[in-house]
């Protein structure tokens, strides 16, 4: 039985994780954290999900319950507390599984930092589909080269914070590998006003936010007479979370490291 605290449990997504780790045979739900003055400290953890108590009480402190977890799952916003959260796991010997996405530079080195020294799996998404495309794309952007332009669109709700999202980064690092190009460099996000032609280089990122989208990321390769379009559009959450509770059974027996979806699927 692999033990689980959840850090951010009353959040859509990781409430959702918690749901289906409940349900889980082989899982077990040892503990819930969530930021200072949240209106759920304090209660029972199955009351906040909306189940049956469970005698495990919701902590501002992921150092009050660190000791009861083999694996601590953190999906926060904003990020600080996944990187606080990491300090604590990482101090414990504790594995983690991560999705937080909208880190900045110094955020995600403190992270890297803090679990260096334990089994970490990192990700900008935990679905499955979402992993195999970025796969996709990496292989459509090496065999159709420089002669077809390459613009991602992604729509999710309009509670999502950080855009363009963490998957739509993932997909433009994968086209851009591909192509043998720098992200940073020809990455343009969004177009507004005279910005003249397009250029051959550039890899065109856009964001939408409407209604409660779980999530589509389209990635099109535009060519001279037609258009290629690798599109992925997620239902519900448990696209994601099913892909977390993979990734959670992974790291448990996994050696100290940082991981990603491809290493939990076995995607070279």
């Amino acid at each position: 039985m692999v033990r689980v605290v959840i850090c951010g449990i009353a959040g859509r997504m990781c409430g959702r994780i918690a749901h289906l780790v409940m349900e889980a045979d082989d899982l077990e739900l040892t503990g819930g954290v969530e930021a200072p003055g949240n209106p759920v400290v304090g209660r029972d953890v199955g009351d906040v999900l909306g189940g049956g108590r469970l005698g495990v009480h919701v902590v501002d402190d992921l150092a009050a319950v660190v000791e009861r977890a083999d694996v601590v799952v953190a999906f926060t916003v904003p990020p600080d507390g996944t990187v606080a959260a990491a300090k604590v796991a990482g101090a414990a010997g504790k594995a983690m599984v991560v999705g937080t996405t909208g880190m900045s530079d110094e955020q995600l080195e403190t992270f890297k930092r803090a679990v260096s020294e334990v089994p970490c799996v990192f990700a900008p998404s935990f679905s499955v589909g979402v992993t195999v495309l970025v796969k996709l794309v990496e292989e459509a952007a090496k065999m159709m080269g420089d002669a077809y332009d390459v613009e991602i669109v992604e729509a999710h709700h309009h509670f999502k914070k950080d855009a363009p999202s963490g998957t739509a980064l993932a997909l433009g690092q994968a086209a851009a590998a591909g192509l043998g190009r720098d992200l940073n460099r020809v990455g343009l996000y969004g177009r507004y006003g005279d910005v003249g032609a397009r250029t051959g280089q550039e890899i065109g990122i856009h964001a939408v936010r409407a209604g409660d989208l779980a999530g589509e990321h389209t990635v099109m390769f535009g060519g001279t007479g037609e258009v290629v379009q690798f599109v992925h559009r997620a239902q519900s959450r448990d696209a994601y979370a099913t892909g977390a509770l993979r990734a959670v059974r992974f790291v448990a027996g996994a050696s100290a490291g940082l991981y990603n979806m491809r290493d939990v699927l076995g995607i070279a």
